[in-house]
């Protein structure tokens, strides 16, 4: 029976008239501008290397205080300027009419309005600097990438999504999770009995936990980050925390690749120092550690001069100065080796539920 349930009923709909002000707004601006006789221009901060700085107290990377402008009066700046208002129309128009898009959706679609993107790379600049100016993820103007991962759990959803309005799933009723796509994303959280989540960086152990039923062996939340989670992912992780009080722990590959993938979970990356809203703070990294690589004697592989020249590159990172963090840096520096998620089955294929998992969570609680 499920019990302990825990609600939450944040109104998607004082998001969006947020976000619809805020465009409108800024349209505004421009209008007045225009009646007034003066060129419109769009002030946002700057998000070059120099502008980007660590905040201690955030404990991730934001953007400092320097400022960009793109003036409609300076040549050079027409073209990006007119890139960037074409793209608040379309956000405006996605939001209004309750559609989605790709970031290749964009690209093609501007060329229905004779805006001209070099390439996709130039589309998805602009669309950063549109979330650089309203302090808004992409994922709001609904926009999203092609990327998508995995959630499953006794966790009961609302859609928000034109023409499922009010439509409730639990996502613990189909075995293969349910992708987490725009209209999940934007789901009200309406109640769950989990007291934790669990996410992991690969799909097949996303499905022996399933299998192996962790939803309800440690009341979890289980979610597959698909490697280097997506925006909406590390959204939806932060959704979790906030609105329903979960903790989250984080399960990588034994390499220092996995190993950062748990620190943009926590603290974001430098590329998205823009946004504020795609971290989790407390989360916590629970493994596969180096020194699990020895402790457990896991089957391994020697790290490539690639890896080994990441960590070097990480020690420099102030977010790997402290704790476990520096630690397995160098655990792994030491060994130049790494080991897989899979490498317990070595011990059976449920070993890493029946015993890691459990030892880890409990360690955990000390961290």
């Amino acid at each position: 029976m499920k019990n302990n349930k825990r609600h939450s009923k944040i109104s998607a709909s004082v998001r969006k008239e947020e976000l619809l002000k805020a465009l409108q707004e800024m349209g505004d601006s421009m209008y007045e501008k225009l009646d007034k006789g003066v060129f419109p221009e769009v002030v946002f901060p700057s998000r070059s290397v120099r502008n980007i700085v660590y905040d201690e107290k955030l404990l991730q990377y934001v953007l400092g205080d320097s400022r960009v402008k793109r003036s409609s009066q300076n040549i050079k700046h027409i073209r990006p300027f007119t890139q960037l208002v074409w793209l608040a129309f379309f956000a405006n128009q996605l939001v209004r009419q309750g559609k989605t898009s790709t970031l290749r959706d964009v690209y093609y679609s501007a060329q229905a309005y004779n805006i001209d993107f070099k390439d996709q790379p130039e589309s998805d600049d602009i669309i950063t600097d549109l979330e650089a100016t309203l302090c808004r993820a992409r994922e709001d103007f609904s926009i999203y990438p092609e990327e998508r991962s995995a959630i499953f759990g006794d966790l009961t959803i609302e859609y928000t999504v034109k023409g499922y309005e009010g439509r409730k799933l639990n996502l613990d009723s189909h075995p293969d999770g349910y992708l987490i796509g725009p209209s999940l994303s934007s789901a009200e959280l309406v109640e769950t009995s989990a007291e934790m989540v669990i996410a992991v960086e690969k799909g097949g152990l996303f499905s022996r936990f399933v299998e192996e039923k962790v939803h309800e062996k440690y009341k979890a939340i289980i979610i597959d980050t698909a490697g280097q989670p997506p925006r909406s992912t590390r959204y939806m992780l932060k959704r979790l925390n906030r609105e329903l009080s979960l903790p989250v722990y984080i399960l990588t590959d034994g390499d220092v690749y996995g190993e950062h993938i748990a620190m943009v979970i926590v603290s974001g990356s430098a590329n998205a120092a823009h946004l504020r809203d795609l971290t989790v703070p407390t989360a916590k990294w629970i493994g596969v550690w180096g020194s699990d690589i020895t402790k457990y004697k896991l089957p391994s592989d020697p790290m490539n001069e690639q890896a080994i020249k990441r960590i070097y590159e990480l020690r420099k990172d102030p977010r790997y100065r402290k704790g476990i963090w520096q630690k397995e840096l160098e655990v792994f520096l030491k060994l130049k080796r790494k080991s897989e998620l899979e490498a317990f089955a070595k011990y059976g294929l449920t070993a890493i539920v029946d015993k890691y998992l459990p030892e880890k969570l409990e360690y955990a609680k000390s961290l």
